[in-house]
């Protein structure tokens, strides 16, 4: 006997839900023969059904409720693309009551509400597969819980989000400033119209918090992540970057130091040769080391209609044929029985240091500004300081200094510290160094 189908309802017809749509009736057979059994889009929920839409789909299966998906008895999975944390996780949490499978892309529920909907699948013996939640098209989740199985997971950094990544590629390449390049990422469609939880590295947040789950078994809250975004990133300093041989990334990096874990997300200078570095556009990569493997690099496109459709898809197939079932059991995520690793205080993780200052230009500045640091036992590594030039420069100078390892909490009391000094005027610029 052929084998059943696999019917799917799915609220939410976007960016992302148009690309599951069109892969789910375009490509039929080839996904069937995949899956074992067909995969029947069946029913999709939608704000407004006479909104213009670059696919065909049948008036038969839409409908403007999203209860409609929910109570339909013949669905066996959900797909949630519609966002958000309020009505969409009571969409999940009936979704999985009423015995159906999950498969969404919502970074900001599973970060914020992880525990509350892997209990319910669990109470109710069904999975949430969540593949697209982070970087869109490249299969880490299914890296870290199946190809990295085998290994501890030692610290894992990456770049998250794609809007970031192509603002600071933009200003970085060709001298814009922060405002134009998230202009052009705007009219590119790579930024929303409000690009606040992206620049701000609240989604990027997101993403880390669900990697640290998956990577050390460990619950982050979302609030707990230190986070810098770059809507603060001066020209200036990717410039001195350059100079210096570095490059400047929005991070997101996870590690276990002296048994206890650190988090966090910020703008990092990286060197220019390495991979992270390179990584340019809307692309994302995540570096993850395992104690087995070693060094391992994951690259690809982290948002977007088709890349992000794949992963949603895939997991579609992968509850199809039953991994997405026992890898759900398996790893036993968000659960009473999670790791309890203690964390790293901000102020007690260690780092190089970026500091630029904007000083004036006279006998014995150097010296207040180096004698306030040793006091605060952070040793210098390089100084630049490129003569006063201009009408403009108003016998004013940038002072950019390189540290060596140190405290970041004695670091940023220094900061706070050296913008009170009266040779120094506003406030000191610094952002963490990896080499």
């Amino acid at each position: 006997m052929p084998a059943s189908s696999l019917k799917i309802g799915m609220i939410g017809l976007g960016v992302v839900g148009t690309g599951v749509a069109k892969l789910l009736f375009e490509q039929q057979e080839r996904l069937a023969k995949k899956a074992g059994r067909p995969l029947e889009l069946t029913k999709i929920a939608v704000r407004d059904p006479s909104k213009p839409r670059d696919i065909n789909i049948p008036d038969s299966i839409i409908t403007s409720h999203w209860e409609d998906v929910v109570n339909d008895p013949s669905l066996d999975v959900v797909v949630e693309l519609a966002g958000g944390t309020t009505w969409t996780k009571k969409a999940i949490l009936d979704s999985l009551a009423s015995g159906k499978h999950i498969v969404t892309a919502n970074k900001a529920l599973l970060a914020t509400h992880g525990k509350e909907v892997f209990d319910c699948a669990r109470k109710y013996n069904r999975c949430v597969a969540f593949e697209a939640s982070v970087a869109g098209g490249i299969p880490i989740i299914g890296a870290l819980t199946q190809g990295l199985a085998a290994n501890k997971i030692i610290g894992l950094r990456g770049i998250l989000n794609g809007t970031c990544n192509f603002i600071l590629t933009s200003m970085s390449e060709t001298g814009d400033s922060y405002q134009n390049a998230l202009e052009e990422a705007q009219k590119l469609g790579f930024a929303e119209v409000d690009p606040t939880m992206d620049v701000d590295g609240t989604d990027t947040a997101h993403k880390l918090a669900i990697l640290v789950q998956i990577a050390f078994g460990q619950t982050v809250p979302f609030s707990a992540i230190d986070r810098v975004g770059i809507a603060g990133l001066n020209n200036i300093d990717i410039h001195f970057a350059h100079e210096l041989g570095y490059g400047i990334k929005l991070l997101a990096e996870a590690w276990i130091n002296d048994g206890k874990l650190a988090v966090h997300v910020s703008p990092v200078l990286l060197r220019m040769h390495s991979p992270l570095a390179q990584v340019r556009g809307a692309y994302n990569a995540i570096q993850v080391i395992g104690d087995a493997v070693g060094d391992t690099l994951h690259y690809g496109l982290g948002a977007g209609r088709m890349p992000t459709a794949s992963s949603v898809v895939a997991d579609i197939i992968d509850i199809a044929v039953g991994r997405a079932q026992n890898t759900f059991t398996s790893m036993n995520l968000w659960s009473d029985s999670s790791s309890v690793t203690p964390m790293l205080l901000s102020d007690d993780v260690n780092s190089r240091y970026y500091l630029r200052l904007l000083v004036e230009d006279k006998p014995g500045v150097l010296a207040d500004v180096t004698r306030l640091l040793a006091n605060h036992q952070i040793s210098i590594a390089s100084i630049i300081q490129h003569e006063a030039q201009g009408e403009n420069a108003n016998g004013k100078v940038q002072l950019v200094i390189m540290t060596h390892l140190s405290k970041c909490g004695k670091f940023k009391a220094a900061a706070k510290e050296l913008t009170r000094l009266d040779c120094v005027s506003g406030s000191a610029v610094h952002y963490p160094v990896e080499d």
